[in-house]
């Protein structure tokens, strides 16, 4: 069944998907043709039945079976009251109580998740909703909210067939009550909510960067179970540009090869480790716009250092405080963020050229933008500086011919980027992490050492550890390319070069330890032929 998101009531939109100027563009091609998880499970079966009121605790799964389980119900967000204890309860063991408190904080989480809606947005809103979906977990736990069925049809494959007008017309009653739908047997009920919560967003991508790698894994397997093609691409994108542990490097594999979404992108995601392997409309108001974007200006411009300094702290204070980030666009961050790298490259050259007229301009505009760049990166839009800075190919061919007491401030905001990528704060393409350290490692190597000794407050580990990761982000065969450089040069200059040795080790671990591991997991037979029979012996 082809996948075409339709726009929904209620002024409600399909999310956008992310543009990625990379090979994801296979998967949007994959998706419409229908190809998205082609053998993966459908999930439970829906029922048309209510279930009973209960109390609100609940045993944990992992109690003795003697113990009675009474389920836990949450209806449109609202976390019933628990009822008094009876006398058996008071005589239950402490793993019991134990397992109550676990079972009564998993409730409230699920309780807080509901009603964590943003202003307009009318998820779980009883008053437009035409369903009541129910979800129920194996362990008991019973949520009830309010959903819409042209918000489910748009944008699911599974709800579209099971809320068809012909399902709809047997289902549903005479008269004007919602749609009564059960899913039973949920993993997660926590996670189905969030990834139901992801078909009512309109920007799937900048959603998720709040979310861990697992966390991510398990929307992607609803995601997939639903035919939600949406958050099965923006999941997939999300895994193949955030930086992984190499305990979740295992559960990213095994998952992707049970849901079978090798045609759709898992490759992609899996390169990283195997050698064969929307921008929303929100504006903020012109006038806030214009004034912060004066203030940004003049913070930039102002003379006094010091008091720079302290209204650079005080502004990014300021701004990082707004969570919402509609005090200032985007388009005006990057106007200002324009500004400085054109007088950056136009003393940056004048200087190779041997004019140092305005040589401090150098160190000046570079401290600008490493500001500018924090308070991009904080908003979760540092995409397009990334870009720009690893095509700088000129300035930094030009590098060289800079004295590095005026230079090294440039290469505080390429630490800048490797800390950002390494933290999962800037996702981008495979090509442009590449490009980002093909034109500026080396002189980011060249200038580790006056960082160390002229930069007040810099955290050696924090930048090693952004670099190493931010390399291992790549493709197994260009971490091989990056790190044996680093090996011959770090054996040279261990002083004035960054330690990369754990970095090292978890390349090393990809490319040969596990090789050989897997040679070793295949045993070696031996052929005897004794009288006539073949006896064969493994060792």
């Amino acid at each position: 069944m082809d996948f075409t998101p339709a726009t929904a009531a209620n002024g409600y939109g399909s999310p956008r998907e992310p543009h990625f100027p990379s090979s994801f563009t296979k998967f949007n091609s994959a998706l419409t043709a229908g190809l998205l998880n082609p053998m993966s499970p459908p999930p439970p079966p829906l029922l048309d039945k209510t279930r009973s009121s209960p109390t609100l605790f609940e045993m944990m799964a992992s109690e003795p079976d003697s113990l009675a389980r009474t389920p836990v119900q949450i209806r449109n967000g609202v976390l019933p009251s628990p009822s008094s204890s009876s006398s058996g309860a008071k005589t239950a063991n402490h793993l019991v109580v134990s397992a109550q408190d676990k079972q009564a904080l998993a409730m409230q989480k699920i309780s807080d998740l509901l009603a964590s809606r943003s202003p307009g947005n009318q998820f779980n809103d009883p008053t437009s909703s035409d369903v009541k979906l129910t979800l129920s977990s194996k362990d008991g736990i019973s949520i009830t909210m309010s959903v819409h069925r042209q918000i489910l049809v748009a944008h699911s494959r599974f709800f579209a067939m099971k809320l068809s007008d012909r399902w709809s017309k047997q289902q549903r009653p005479p008269s004007s009550s919602p749609y009564i739908v059960e899913i039973s047997d949920c993993d997660d009920v926590e996670v189905y909510i969030e990834t139901l919560m992801l078909m009512y967003c309109r920007d799937l991508r900048k959603k998720l960067m709040r979310q861990d790698v697992l966390r991510v894994l398990g929307i992607l397997k609803v995601s997939a179970a639903i035919g939600f093609d949406a958050g099965v691409l923006s999941c997939l994108e999300y895994l193949e540009a955030a930086p992984w542990s190499e305990d979740e490097e295992e559960k990213i594999a095994s998952l992707l090869s049970e849901l079978h979404l090798e045609n759709v992108g898992a490759t992609e995601v899996l390169r990283r480790v195997s050698a064969e392997a929307c921008q929303g409309n929100n504006r903020s108001n012109s006038s806030n716009d214009e004034v912060l974007l004066k203030l940004l200006h003049v913070v930039l411009e102002g003379k006094d250092e010091k008091a720079r300094r302290d209204m650079k702290t005080l502004v990014s204070k300021m701004l990082h405080e707004n969570s919402s980030g509609n005090d200032l666009s985007k388009e005006s961050l990057y106007l200002a963020c324009d500004g400085c790298l054109q007088m950056l490259k136009h003393h940056f050259l004048q200087a190779a050229a041997s004019d140092m007229e305005n040589v401090d301009q150098i160190g000046r505009q570079a401290d600008n933008l490493h500001w500018v760049l924090d308070i991009l990166i904080d908003r979760q839009i540092a995409e397009d500086f990334l870009i720009t800075w690893a095509s700088l190919s000129e300035l930094s061919e030009m590098h060289p011919k800079v004295p590095a007491v005026h230079r090294y401030e440039i290469s505080r905001v390429t630490a800048r980027l490797f800390v950002g990528i390494g933290k999962g704060q800037i996702l981008a393409p495979k090509e442009v992490r590449c490009l980002l350290l093909r034109n500026w490692l080396t002189p980011f190597y060249n200038d580790f050492g006056w960082m160390r000794r002229a930069s007040k407050g810099l955290d050696r580990y924090l930048i090693e550890e952004g670099l190493s990761n931010t390399i291992l982000t790549l493709p197994l065969a260009w971490q091989q390319e990056f790190f044996l450089a680093w090996f011959d040069r770090f054996l040279n200059s261990s002083e004035d070069c960054p330690n990369l040795q754990r970095g090292f080790e978890v390349w090393w671990r990809r490319s040969f330890w596990r090789r050989k591991n897997q040679r070793e997991e295949e045993p070696a037979r031996l052929r005897i032929t004794a009288k006539g029979k073949i006896i064969i012996l493994f060792y």
